[in-house]
This record gives structure tokens, C-alpha cells and sequence, in this order.
């Protein structure tokens, strides 16, 4: 991997994560030093960061992070759920596939099994960090299932702006398991070949993740639990 990918995944992942916050400063000297690479690679990854609409120029204070607000949500929400209801429609019509279907139908029924045995675990409080990795897993599935590179890409994009508005949203275990057990509705959904319930569960899961940030949201970044596929 270059300095400039391996510069610019670190610092996505870090404003993503909220470890830098909205209207930090990244200063090319301080930043180049940190990550251990030479200015020129650093500006390649900054400017990767204005197009990902991480990073912005401020004037008299050189490169910042974006802020970001909950006013945000509708508007990407709207996206998603044009978006996440496509792929995993075409996810579900590429299970039916018979030379690709039964290998896909397999990966999906496994995902619903353990987002199933995740729903119960989560009620019960359990720490949900193997939860977000799970949802990470099934993003990454239907991206690959929906055979469709263009729209894989859009949804990588807009899972960026969606990963640091569910930092200003309160989790709770019982959202949280309801969220497992949609997720697991949606790869049941697509394990069965069914494109119209693949696209009804996930548009009442996104439905549901929407409501859920605008209701708990309190519009300033907690402490970030890592790569977040949180309760969404």
C-alpha cells in the first residue's frame, strides 16, 4: 500500500471514528510526522479527504475536519434507503442464480443465523463490538451480491457521513438487539431468493435506524466505539 492510501484510511477512520473531531487541525508538519511519511504523500491523502467531504479548508487555519450534524440525517437516510434497498433487491435476484445462488444463499443463511443468536446477546447487554463487525461482514456481502460496482462504491461513500452521525445517537440494548434481529431478516430475505422482502425488510430496518437517531440523538460525539455499524 502507498503513504498516501495508507495516510488517508488512517485519518477516514479516525475522523469516522471521532478521534479527530469536528474542526481539528491537520496541520501537514504534525500530521506528516505522526503517520510517519513525507508532506507530499500527506497532501495526496488531505485532498482525498475534502473529496470524501472529511476534510475541508478553513480559512486562517489551513485543513479541518467537517463538522457534522443530526440536520444531516433525512437527507442521507433518503439516500440509503434508495441505495441499501437496490443491492439487496439485486442480492437477492443474484441468489436465484444457479451457478453462483447456492454459495451466496449459504454465506447469507450463516449471517442470519448468527445475527439471530446476536439479538438475544445484545438484550441481555452484551458488549456489542462483535455486533458491529458482523454488520460490517453483511455490508461487504451484499456489496459483493449485488454485482453492481458503481452502486458498491456510492454505499462505501455514504457509510462514511453515516458512521460518524450514529456517534451522536445513545445506544441502548433493546435498540440494539432490535437492529440484530432486522439485520438477520435482511440475509434471511436475501438467503431465500426473495428480492421483494430483501427490499421491505430493509427499507423497515432503515426506517427504524432513522427514527431511532433522531429521537436519541443528542447532536455532540460521546466516547466512539470503534468501527461503527451501530444500531442501524
Amino acid at each position: 500500500m502507498r503513504a498516501s492510501d495508507r495516510a488517508h484510511s488512517t485519518l477516514r477512520q479516525e475522523i469516522v471514528d471521532g478521534l479527530l473531531e469536528p474542526g481539528t487541525v491537520l496541520g501537514e508538519v504534525e500530521q506528516s510526522a505522526r503517520l510517519g511519511i513525507s508532506r507530499t504523500p500527506l497532501r495526496e491523502a488531505l485532498a482525498r479527504l475534502v473529496a470524501d467531504g472529511l476534510a475541508e479548508t478553513s480559512r486562517g487555519r489551513g485543513m479541518v475536519v467537517t463538522a457534522v450534524s443530526l440536520d444531516e440525517a433525512p437527507r442521507l437516510f433518503d439516500l440509503r434507503i434508495a441505495l441499501e434497498t437496490l443491492a439487496a433487491r439485486r442480492a437477492a435476484e443474484r441468489a436465484t442464480d444457479p451457478e453462483d445462488g447456492p454459495a451466496l444463499r449459504a454465506r447469507f443463511d450463516a449471517l442470519a443465523d448468527r445475527f439471530e443468536r446476536a439479538t438475544t446477546q445484545l438484550a441481555a447487554g452484551t458488549d456489542p463490538g462483535s455486533y458491529y463487525a458482523l454488520t460490517a461482514e453483511l455490508d461487504t456481502e451484499l456489496d459483493a451480491a449485488c454485482d453492481n460496482p458503481y452502486l458498491a462504491e456510492s454505499l462505501r461513500g455514504l457509510r462514511l457521513h453515516l458512521g460518524r452521525l450514529r456517534r451522536l445517537a445513545r445506544n441502548s440494548p433493546g435498540r440494539l438487539s432490535d437492529s440484530a434481529s432486522e439485520h438477520g431478516a435482511i440475509a434471511r430475505a436475501v438467503s431465500l431468493g426473495d428480492a421483494e422482502l430483501a427490499a421491505a425488510t430493509t427499507t423497515v430496518h432503515l426506517h427504524q435506524a432513522l427514527a431511532h437517531l433522531c429521537s436519541e440523538g443528542n447532536d455532540r460525539p460521546d466516547s466512539p466505539p470503534t468501527t461503527e455499524e451501530s444500531a442501524s
